[in-house]
């Protein structure tokens, strides 16, 4: 398993993905960087050195050499991820003797390059999961704009998709973004991603003291505050709720580039049912999120978002509350198949207003269906288990 980030960072498919796959009968190593996500250091009780191995509750992990940094530099950003492509190809090439399958986790696209030069010397299998596609998220999210790096980017991409025996992919416009450029449609396969389900559900977070109470309509917005988020149609949404005399308001919790920009753009227009929260661990949000009316997911207009499924979404549905859509695309496509909430256009306050009036007119009874219809259709295709069980399926393939 060669992932950049593993427990004790934060990260999707890390420790209990692992154990998981244990459980069913997989005999799995994982191959990782040391710890410094998000913050760019080293965490305590870790110092740098060509390898260490330790067991982290069963599983054996080989932590490899790093340039540790998350960034806003293009190029330690990109020392940090050839560092590790280095080290993990070195040392995976010492692993792959005693190995059957890769499982290679993207972003970034240099462990694809990694688990692609240690597949070309050995017989063994490659399933290659991408979360982040590139080089469009590269271009959407503006960390580069030559045309000329998002070329080779591209070509880089193509080189590791021609290696993979298998690759995974978190929705079906992914799928059909690599269809088109080439990928054989047998070896994508969608699993969608899934939340951490305990985190969720035995929350001990402690509610703010200025959390709306049950008088208002309370709509939350929770993960990082952004660009790629387009806040601001909230804020204009919010500003049409409010001459309106709606008891809606917009509980916006996290951090991020755009915070600052959006609170003092929440003073200007003397907004005053827009929150602002600050980010809290995972094992404490489910107590906010199951405090809420409506939980919300936005991202602003773009073709990638369209094939993009936050992984909020997930984590919404889990604890089975409706949700507001305004993401267009397969997100919204989820929550209509599921029947767990409405869908508004992105970056269109109008749009958002109807949905929030829509909701916010509705009896308890139906908001709380629409809720158990989200969580229903999670635990059936976006669980923990039902993912690990697809995985199980390639792998043993």
């Amino acid at each position: 398993m060669i992932t950049q980030w593993f427990d004790p960072e934060p990260t999707f498919k890390g420790l209990l993905f692992a154990k998981k796959l244990q459980e069913q009968g997989f005999k799995v190593e994982v191959l990782t960087g040391f710890p410094n996500y998000p913050g760019g250091e080293i965490y305590p009780g870790y110092r740098i050195s060509w390898r260490k191995k330790e067991v982290i509750e069963g599983i054996p992990v080989n932590r490899v050499a790093i340039y540790p940094n998350h960034g806003q530099s293009a190029i330690k950003r990109i020392l940090n991820y050839v560092s590790f492509a280095i080290s993990s190809c070195l040392f995976g090439l010492w692993m792959a003797r005693h190995t059957d399958i890769i499982y290679a986790y993207h972003p970034p696209l240099t462990v694809g390059l990694s688990a692609g030069i240690i597949r070309l010397f050995f017989p063994i299998k490659l399933v290659y999961d991408i979360q982040d596609l590139w080089p469009d998220s590269l271009r959407a999210t503006g960390m580069i704009q030559s045309k000329l790096a998002l070329s080779i980017v591209a070509a880089m991409c193509q080189w590791v998709y021609q290696r993979a025996d298998e690759i995974v992919v978190l929705s079906p416009g992914f799928k059909q973004l690599l269809q088109k450029r080439g990928v054989l449609e047998k070896k994508i396969h969608i699993i969608y991603n899934w939340a951490d389900e305990d985190a969720l559900i035995n929350s001990s977070g402690k509610m703010p003291i200025n959390f709306p109470g049950t008088d208002r309509f309370r709509i939350l917005f929770a993960g990082n505050i952004g660009k790629a988020q387009a806040l601001d149609a909230i804020l204009d949404a919010a500003a049409l709720l409010q001459d309106k005399n709606s008891q809606a308001c917009f509980i916006l919790v996290g951090g991020g580039v755009e915070v600052l920009r959006l609170k003092v753009r929440t003073q200007e227009m003397k907004l005053h049912n827009v929150l602002f929260f600050s980010a809290v661990p995972m094992a404490e949000i489910g107590s906010l999120l199951s405090s809420a009316d409506v939980l919300l997911v936005h991202l602003r207009k773009d073709p990638l978002f369209k094939i993009t499924i936050p992984s909020k979404t997930q984590a919404y549905m889990a604890v089975g509350k409706p949700l507001l859509m305004a993401v267009d695309g397969d997100a919204a496509d989820l929550v209509k198949l599921s029947g767990g909430g409405v869908v508004a256009e992105s970056e269109s306050p109008d749009s958002i207003v109807q949905a929030v009036q829509f909701l916010e007119n509705q009896d308890k009874e139906l908001l709380h269906q629409m809720g158990q219809n989200a969580q229903r259709y999670y635990k059936k295709y976006l669980s923990l288990d039902s993912g690990v069980h697809k995985f199980a399926e390639i792998f043993r393939r």
